[in-house]
């Protein structure tokens, strides 16, 4: 029976020794009190009395989110920031040995960094700079946690709250601001307004004048298209009675016409032939030749 007990007391003991660490994780093993070895993933064993596991570390990414802090900025105004730092731990033994409080530490380290970077800029620069803040500060933090095993992947405000009566007048600022945008919106509107309906009387004028112009080119040509036709025809009626070869009595009654039409005409001044009575005569004889 105490053989069976001390049999069970021992394989107690050896399961304990036995130790697996999870997908990341770390441990780190210190034997009689001095560091021996950081454990990665997978099954570890310890040696009874003599070796045991100082600290566990996870290295997964580990948010800190870290409550308000006053900063006064260069022209004298404070405001509570809100900080968020994202760490991750890349060496668990200087993790482990390297400082007291990680937590505590990158606490009052973000705080300061954040009071030295603000404190050489202004309220405005402030509200307007947080990536150039946030970069700053992370370069500031990953190289002071460097030696601690951790490093910091990135660093947010996650808000900047200034005085009541400094959000007032910025509040007063920016009504003023979209007031002044919009008279200006308006006032532009009005001058394209104006600029387009200048430019649309003036194409109208333009068109007008443009189709006038067509009108009396295409009256022109018609006239002068009509005349040419006349021309043509009398040319023609000449070129015919040629080649007919009229007698006297019918050039006689042609003049006589032609007479008829200068004097229907619209001329203030008629030349008339001398013989102008023989050739009346000659007339009235064709008419009654033609009558027989």
């Amino acid at each position: 029976m105490p053989f069976l007990i001390i049999f069970l007391v021992i394989i107690v003991i050896l399961a304990r020794c036995i130790k697996i660490v999870p997908q990341a994780n770390a441990y780190v093993v210190e034997r009689l009190g001095a560091y021996l070895d950081t454990w990665q993933v997978g099954i570890h064993f310890l040696i009874p009395f003599i070796d045991k596991i100082a600290a566990k570390v996870t290295l997964k990414e580990n948010v800190y989110d870290f409550k308000p802090q006053p900063v006064i900025t260069k022209d004298n105004v404070t405001m509570m920031i809100d900080t968020v730092v994202f760490v991750q731990i890349t060496d668990p033994k200087l993790y482990t040995y390297g400082i007291v409080n990680p937590t505590k530490a990158i606490e009052n380290l973000t705080a300061t960094t954040l009071r030295n970077i603000l404190g050489e800029m202004e309220l405005d620069q402030t509200l307007t700079s947080r990536d150039v803040i946030n970069t700053h500060m992370r370069t500031v933090l990953d190289e002071a946690t460097d030696p601690w095993g951790i490093k910091v992947n990135r660093v947010e405000l996650k808000n900047i709250d200034p005085p009541e009566d400094i959000k007032s007048a910025m509040e007063k600022q920016m009504r003023a601001e979209r007031e002044r945008r919009e008279q200006i919106l308006q006032a532009e509107g009005k001058k394209k307004a104006l600029i387009l309906e200048a430019e649309g009387e003036k194409q109208s004028k333009i068109l007008r004048a443009e189709a006038e112009k067509e009108s009396k080119i295409r009256i022109a040509e018609g006239e002068a298209e009509a005349k040419l036709k006349v021309q043509e025809a009398l040319a023609e009626s000449i070129k015919l009675l040629n080649e007919a070869k009229p007698s006297k009595e019918v050039l006689t009654m042609k003049s006589y016409e032609a007479m008829e039409g200068i004097a229907n005409g619209n001329a203030t001044k008629l030349i008339i032939p001398s013989d102008l009575q023989g050739i009346v005569g000659l007339a009235t004889t064709a008419k009654e030749a033609f009558k027989e």
